[in-house]
């Protein structure tokens, strides 16, 4: 319960502005009267106090109320503000003209009076905030000795504000600005001069003394970070960027906070937005369940579905340290969704029951999967179990809740498939298309290739090498792969799910493939390191399963754009509905033998295209392969 002191002390302050304000209106109007009584010494005088300057103070003080005006904070005021204050002047005119009408038909009011009373009135109320903040702002903006010089690449509205917040601290002492917009050469912000173009950093940053660089363009797409990053690697100078906008709006980082460059900022492709008015309007209202909730993706999907309108959110997952994290995560942040945590094994078809029960989902997105090519090369039978009949069990469940979606996602890998990953996701999307002959379920399938940071993937491998000092391990010099970032990704298959194909299979366009060598390379040096010099790299060969550069589109598949410019839609090519089902028992009998031999069979049986590839490389050599029999074998 808030005391007595503490109402006083917010209501205080603001009983002083609403008089300072009050006593601004009164000087106004006694004040344009006694300027024209100057010009004009025949004109009539005004008494500095009767009944018609109360009305007046009453009915400007009632707009300054309406309009907002003691919500604003003179700390922080600004051009808004002034501009408020103007509307509350405007209209404050107008409600005078009306009361005196009422009360003296405006007997002896001069129109130059009520001309000039709005303009002068805002100059009255609004010079004595803008003075408190350049006080206030003067006052704690006075850099210590110890402060670090500070070079700003870019000049904008980021900069702008970047400078007001790194003088608010008293740690850091902006010495100038360098953009390449000529208009601006020469100029200054925030009494800070623009001294040249980003690419002069090299030159400038000793010539200023320099300690730190920031780059503050939160708009620049990884191609501009890449050679603005690029320039200030060549000072030897540490740097930090601020905040995308995106990640402010999220809560992944703070306003004024300085962060390092991330791979993510350099790899990530121009930002092409979802139309989010669809992907709300099929989700608004909605009961989802997500199996792999606590993954890298299925986490994700939860935070975008209860973002944008899901009521309900069943949360399906095997690893309760991970399923305890994304409840505890959600209900934290949603607190007005209803979360429905289970824990799991999505294979088995009573927890994937009872979780329907429990949470009526009217979709289903099924992320759960192993997804490491070279663990499944040598686990083919939980590789076949997890990927292959959970997905039966889900979907099939799917159909018999009647549920009206269901999200199967699914890699790049199933295109032409040379390791397990690769057959058994394919396989997945087979069953799903051949599930698809429901009346009741839409089925759709989400294609995507590497995701950035999440678990398991190249980023935090070479993120922990390099922070024990390396080495750095590459497969091969000439490798490539695609990536996009978790949130994109989910982004894009909300977006698949909202165009509304009742039975698709989505490719989303991942941009061009990066090489892994550069990708090292440029994640020792944003760690302030050398490649070869601090941190070595070698080269370790393909693993199992590995192929030098990944294929997204298979030749069978035509291709067409959809609404959306990063989605493409494939016509699904046709499944042998029997000899799946047959495909499929055969596999249930392998998973329950634990017969190696029987589950490659049936895999390569059941995904002709499949074709394993095992490099021959000197680290291979103790390895344990599943040795898949010929594309002609007899099944058992």
């Amino acid at each position: 319960m808030t005391s007595w002191k503490d109402r006083f002390s917010v209501a205080a302050p603001r009983a002083a502005v609403v008089l300072h304000d009050l006593t601004m209106v009164w000087l106004c109007w006694v004040g344009l009267h006694q300027f024209r009584l100057a010009v004009m010494p025949n004109a009539p005088s005004l008494q500095t106090w009767s009944t018609e300057i109360a009305l007046i103070l009453l009915a400007q003080g009632l707009i300054f109320w309406k309009v907002g005006l003691y919500r604003g904070v003179w700390r922080f005021a600004s051009v808004p503000d002034l501009l408020n204050i103007l509307k509350a002047a405007v209209l404050g005119l107008l409600a005078i003209v009306l009361v005196l009408f009422l009360y003296n038909r405006l007997d002896q009011v001069p129109r130059s009076v009520l001309v000039l009373y709005p303009l002068m009135l805002t100059a009255l109320l609004g010079m004595p905030r803008l003075l408190y903040r350049t006080w206030k702002d003067h006052g704690t903006t006075r850099t210590s000795q110890s402060a670090v010089r500070v070079l700003i690449l870019g000049a904008g509205q980021a900069g702008e504000t970047l400078v007001r917040d790194l003088r608010r601290t008293g740690a850091y002492d902006p010495v100038g600005f360098l953009d390449d917009a000529a208009k601006l050469r020469g100029s200054q912000l925030q009494g800070v001069p623009v001294l040249g173009r980003v690419a002069d950093v090299e030159r400038i940053a000793p010539e200023t003394a320099t300690k730190l660089l920031v780059i503050a363009m939160p708009s620049a797409d990884a191609a501009q970070m890449r050679t603005v990053v690029a320039a200030c690697e060549k000072t030897g100078l540490p740097f930090r960027t601020v905040p995308k906008l995106d990640d402010l709006l999220e809560g992944r980082s703070l306003p004024g906070e300085l962060k390092k460059v991330a791979i993510e900022d350099l790899l990530g492709r121009k930002p092409v937005m979802p139309d989010w008015k669809a992907i709300r309007g099929w989700l608004r209202g909605r009961s989802v369940l997500v199996t792999g909730a606590g993954g890298s993706i299925g986490s994700e999907l939860c935070r975008q579905c209860a973002r944008h309108g899901a009521s309900r959110i069943a949360l399906l997952e095997i690893d309760e340290l991970a399923l305890t994290r994304i409840d505890a995560e959600l209900q934290r942040d949603f607190p007005h969704i209803e979360i429905v945590p289970v824990l799991g094994d999505c294979g088995d078809h009573a927890v994937v029951d009872y979780a329907m029960q429990l949470a009526a989902p009217e979709a289903v997105f099924h992320a759960a999967a192993y997804k490491q090519v070279p663990v499944l090369e040598r686990q083919l039978r939980e590789g076949v179990r997890n990927n292959v009949l959970a997905t039966h069990t889900v979907a099939s469940t799917a159909i018999k809740h009647r549920v009206g979606t269901f999200v199967l996602i699914s890699t790049d890998k199933a295109v032409d498939p040379v390791n397990v990953l690769g057959a058994t996701k394919r396989l997945a999307e087979m069953v799903c298309q051949d599930l698809a002959a429901s009346q009741t379920t839409h089925f759709i399938t989400v294609r995507f290739g590497n995701v950035l940071d999440s678990a398991g993937s190249v980023v935090p491998l070479f993120r922990e090498q390099i922070r024990r000092g390396g080495p750095v391990t590459v497969t091969d010099p000439e490798v490539t792969r695609y990536f996009m970032t978790i949130p994109e990704a989910c982004q894009l298959i909300m977006q698949s799910v909202a165009i509304g194909s009742p039975q698709a299979v989505y490719t989303l366009d991942m941009g061009e493939p990066v090489s892994i060598r550069l990708l090292a390379e440029q994640m020792i040096r944003l760690a302030g390191k050398q490649p070869g010099r601090d941190v070595a790299i070698i080269y370790s060969g393909l693993r199992p399963g590995e192929k030098l550069h990944e294929t997204l589109f298979h030749s069978d598949e035509r291709y067409r754009p959809t609404q959306h410019p990063k989605i493409l839609q494939a016509e699904a090519r046709a499944v042998h509905a029997e000899r799946l089902a047959a495909a499929l028992t055969r596999l249930r009998d392998g998973v329950a033998r634990y017969d190696l031999e029987l589950l490659g069979a049936s895999l390569r049986d059941a995904v002709p295209e499949f074709t394993p590839q095992i490099p021959t490389s000197p680290q291979n050599a103790g390895a344990t392969i599943v040795a898949f029999p010929p594309r002609h074998a007899r099944q058992p």
